[in-house]
């Protein structure tokens, strides 16, 4: 049995429970305890996903260092498409990015790719070991390596410490 799996998604479901009750009383905390325990065991009892995430206060302090670092380019590239779509006087140099990414992790690769793409103007289309490739609404400068690697540093050195 996996029991850092059934860990990591307990934690998980039983932080969704608590959102959406909006409340610490006993009965429903209790509730909510029983039934993400019971999913978490059916579900994870041979999942493998978060075999490469480490459990240690460090880890929860970079997940939420990590969390912060991604809301704030959320919100940064959100203003830059709305500029760009706003004004159309501002520059739009459309264009497929490839970067190399340090991440040896599976489950790390995958974040790093999802929030690229969930930042607005950058888009994962494929991962290749190691390789990102990104489309984005503006590619500055000329130095497309180089752009690239601003990307994904912004996330990795966080997903690093998380997954290794």
């Amino acid at each position: 049995m996996k029991f850092k799996g059934i860990f990591v998604v307990f934690v998980m479901l039983l932080a969704i429970w608590l959102v959406l009750n909006n409340t610490l009383q006993m009965a429903p905390l209790l509730i909510g305890a029983g039934v993400s325990l019971l999913l978490s065991v059916v579900l994870c009892t041979k999942c493998s996903v978060f075999n490469d995430i480490r459990l240690t206060p460090k880890t929860f302090y970079y997940t939420l260092v990590y969390l912060g670092v991604f809301i704030v380019e959320l919100v940064k590239s959100n203003f830059d498409i709305a500029m760009r779509v706003l004004n159309p006087a501002l520059p739009i140099n459309p264009g497929i990015i490839k970067a190399e990414t340090i991440l040896k992790s599976k489950m790390a690769r995958l974040i790093l790719a999802n929030s690229i793409t969930l930042t607005p103007g950058t888009f994962t289309i494929d991962i290749k070991e190691n390789i990102l490739y990104i489309h984005c609404v503006h590619i500055d400068g000329d130095n497309t390596e180089k752009y690239a690697q601003s990307i994904v540093r912004k996330f990795e050195k966080y997903l690093e410490v998380l997954y290794g």
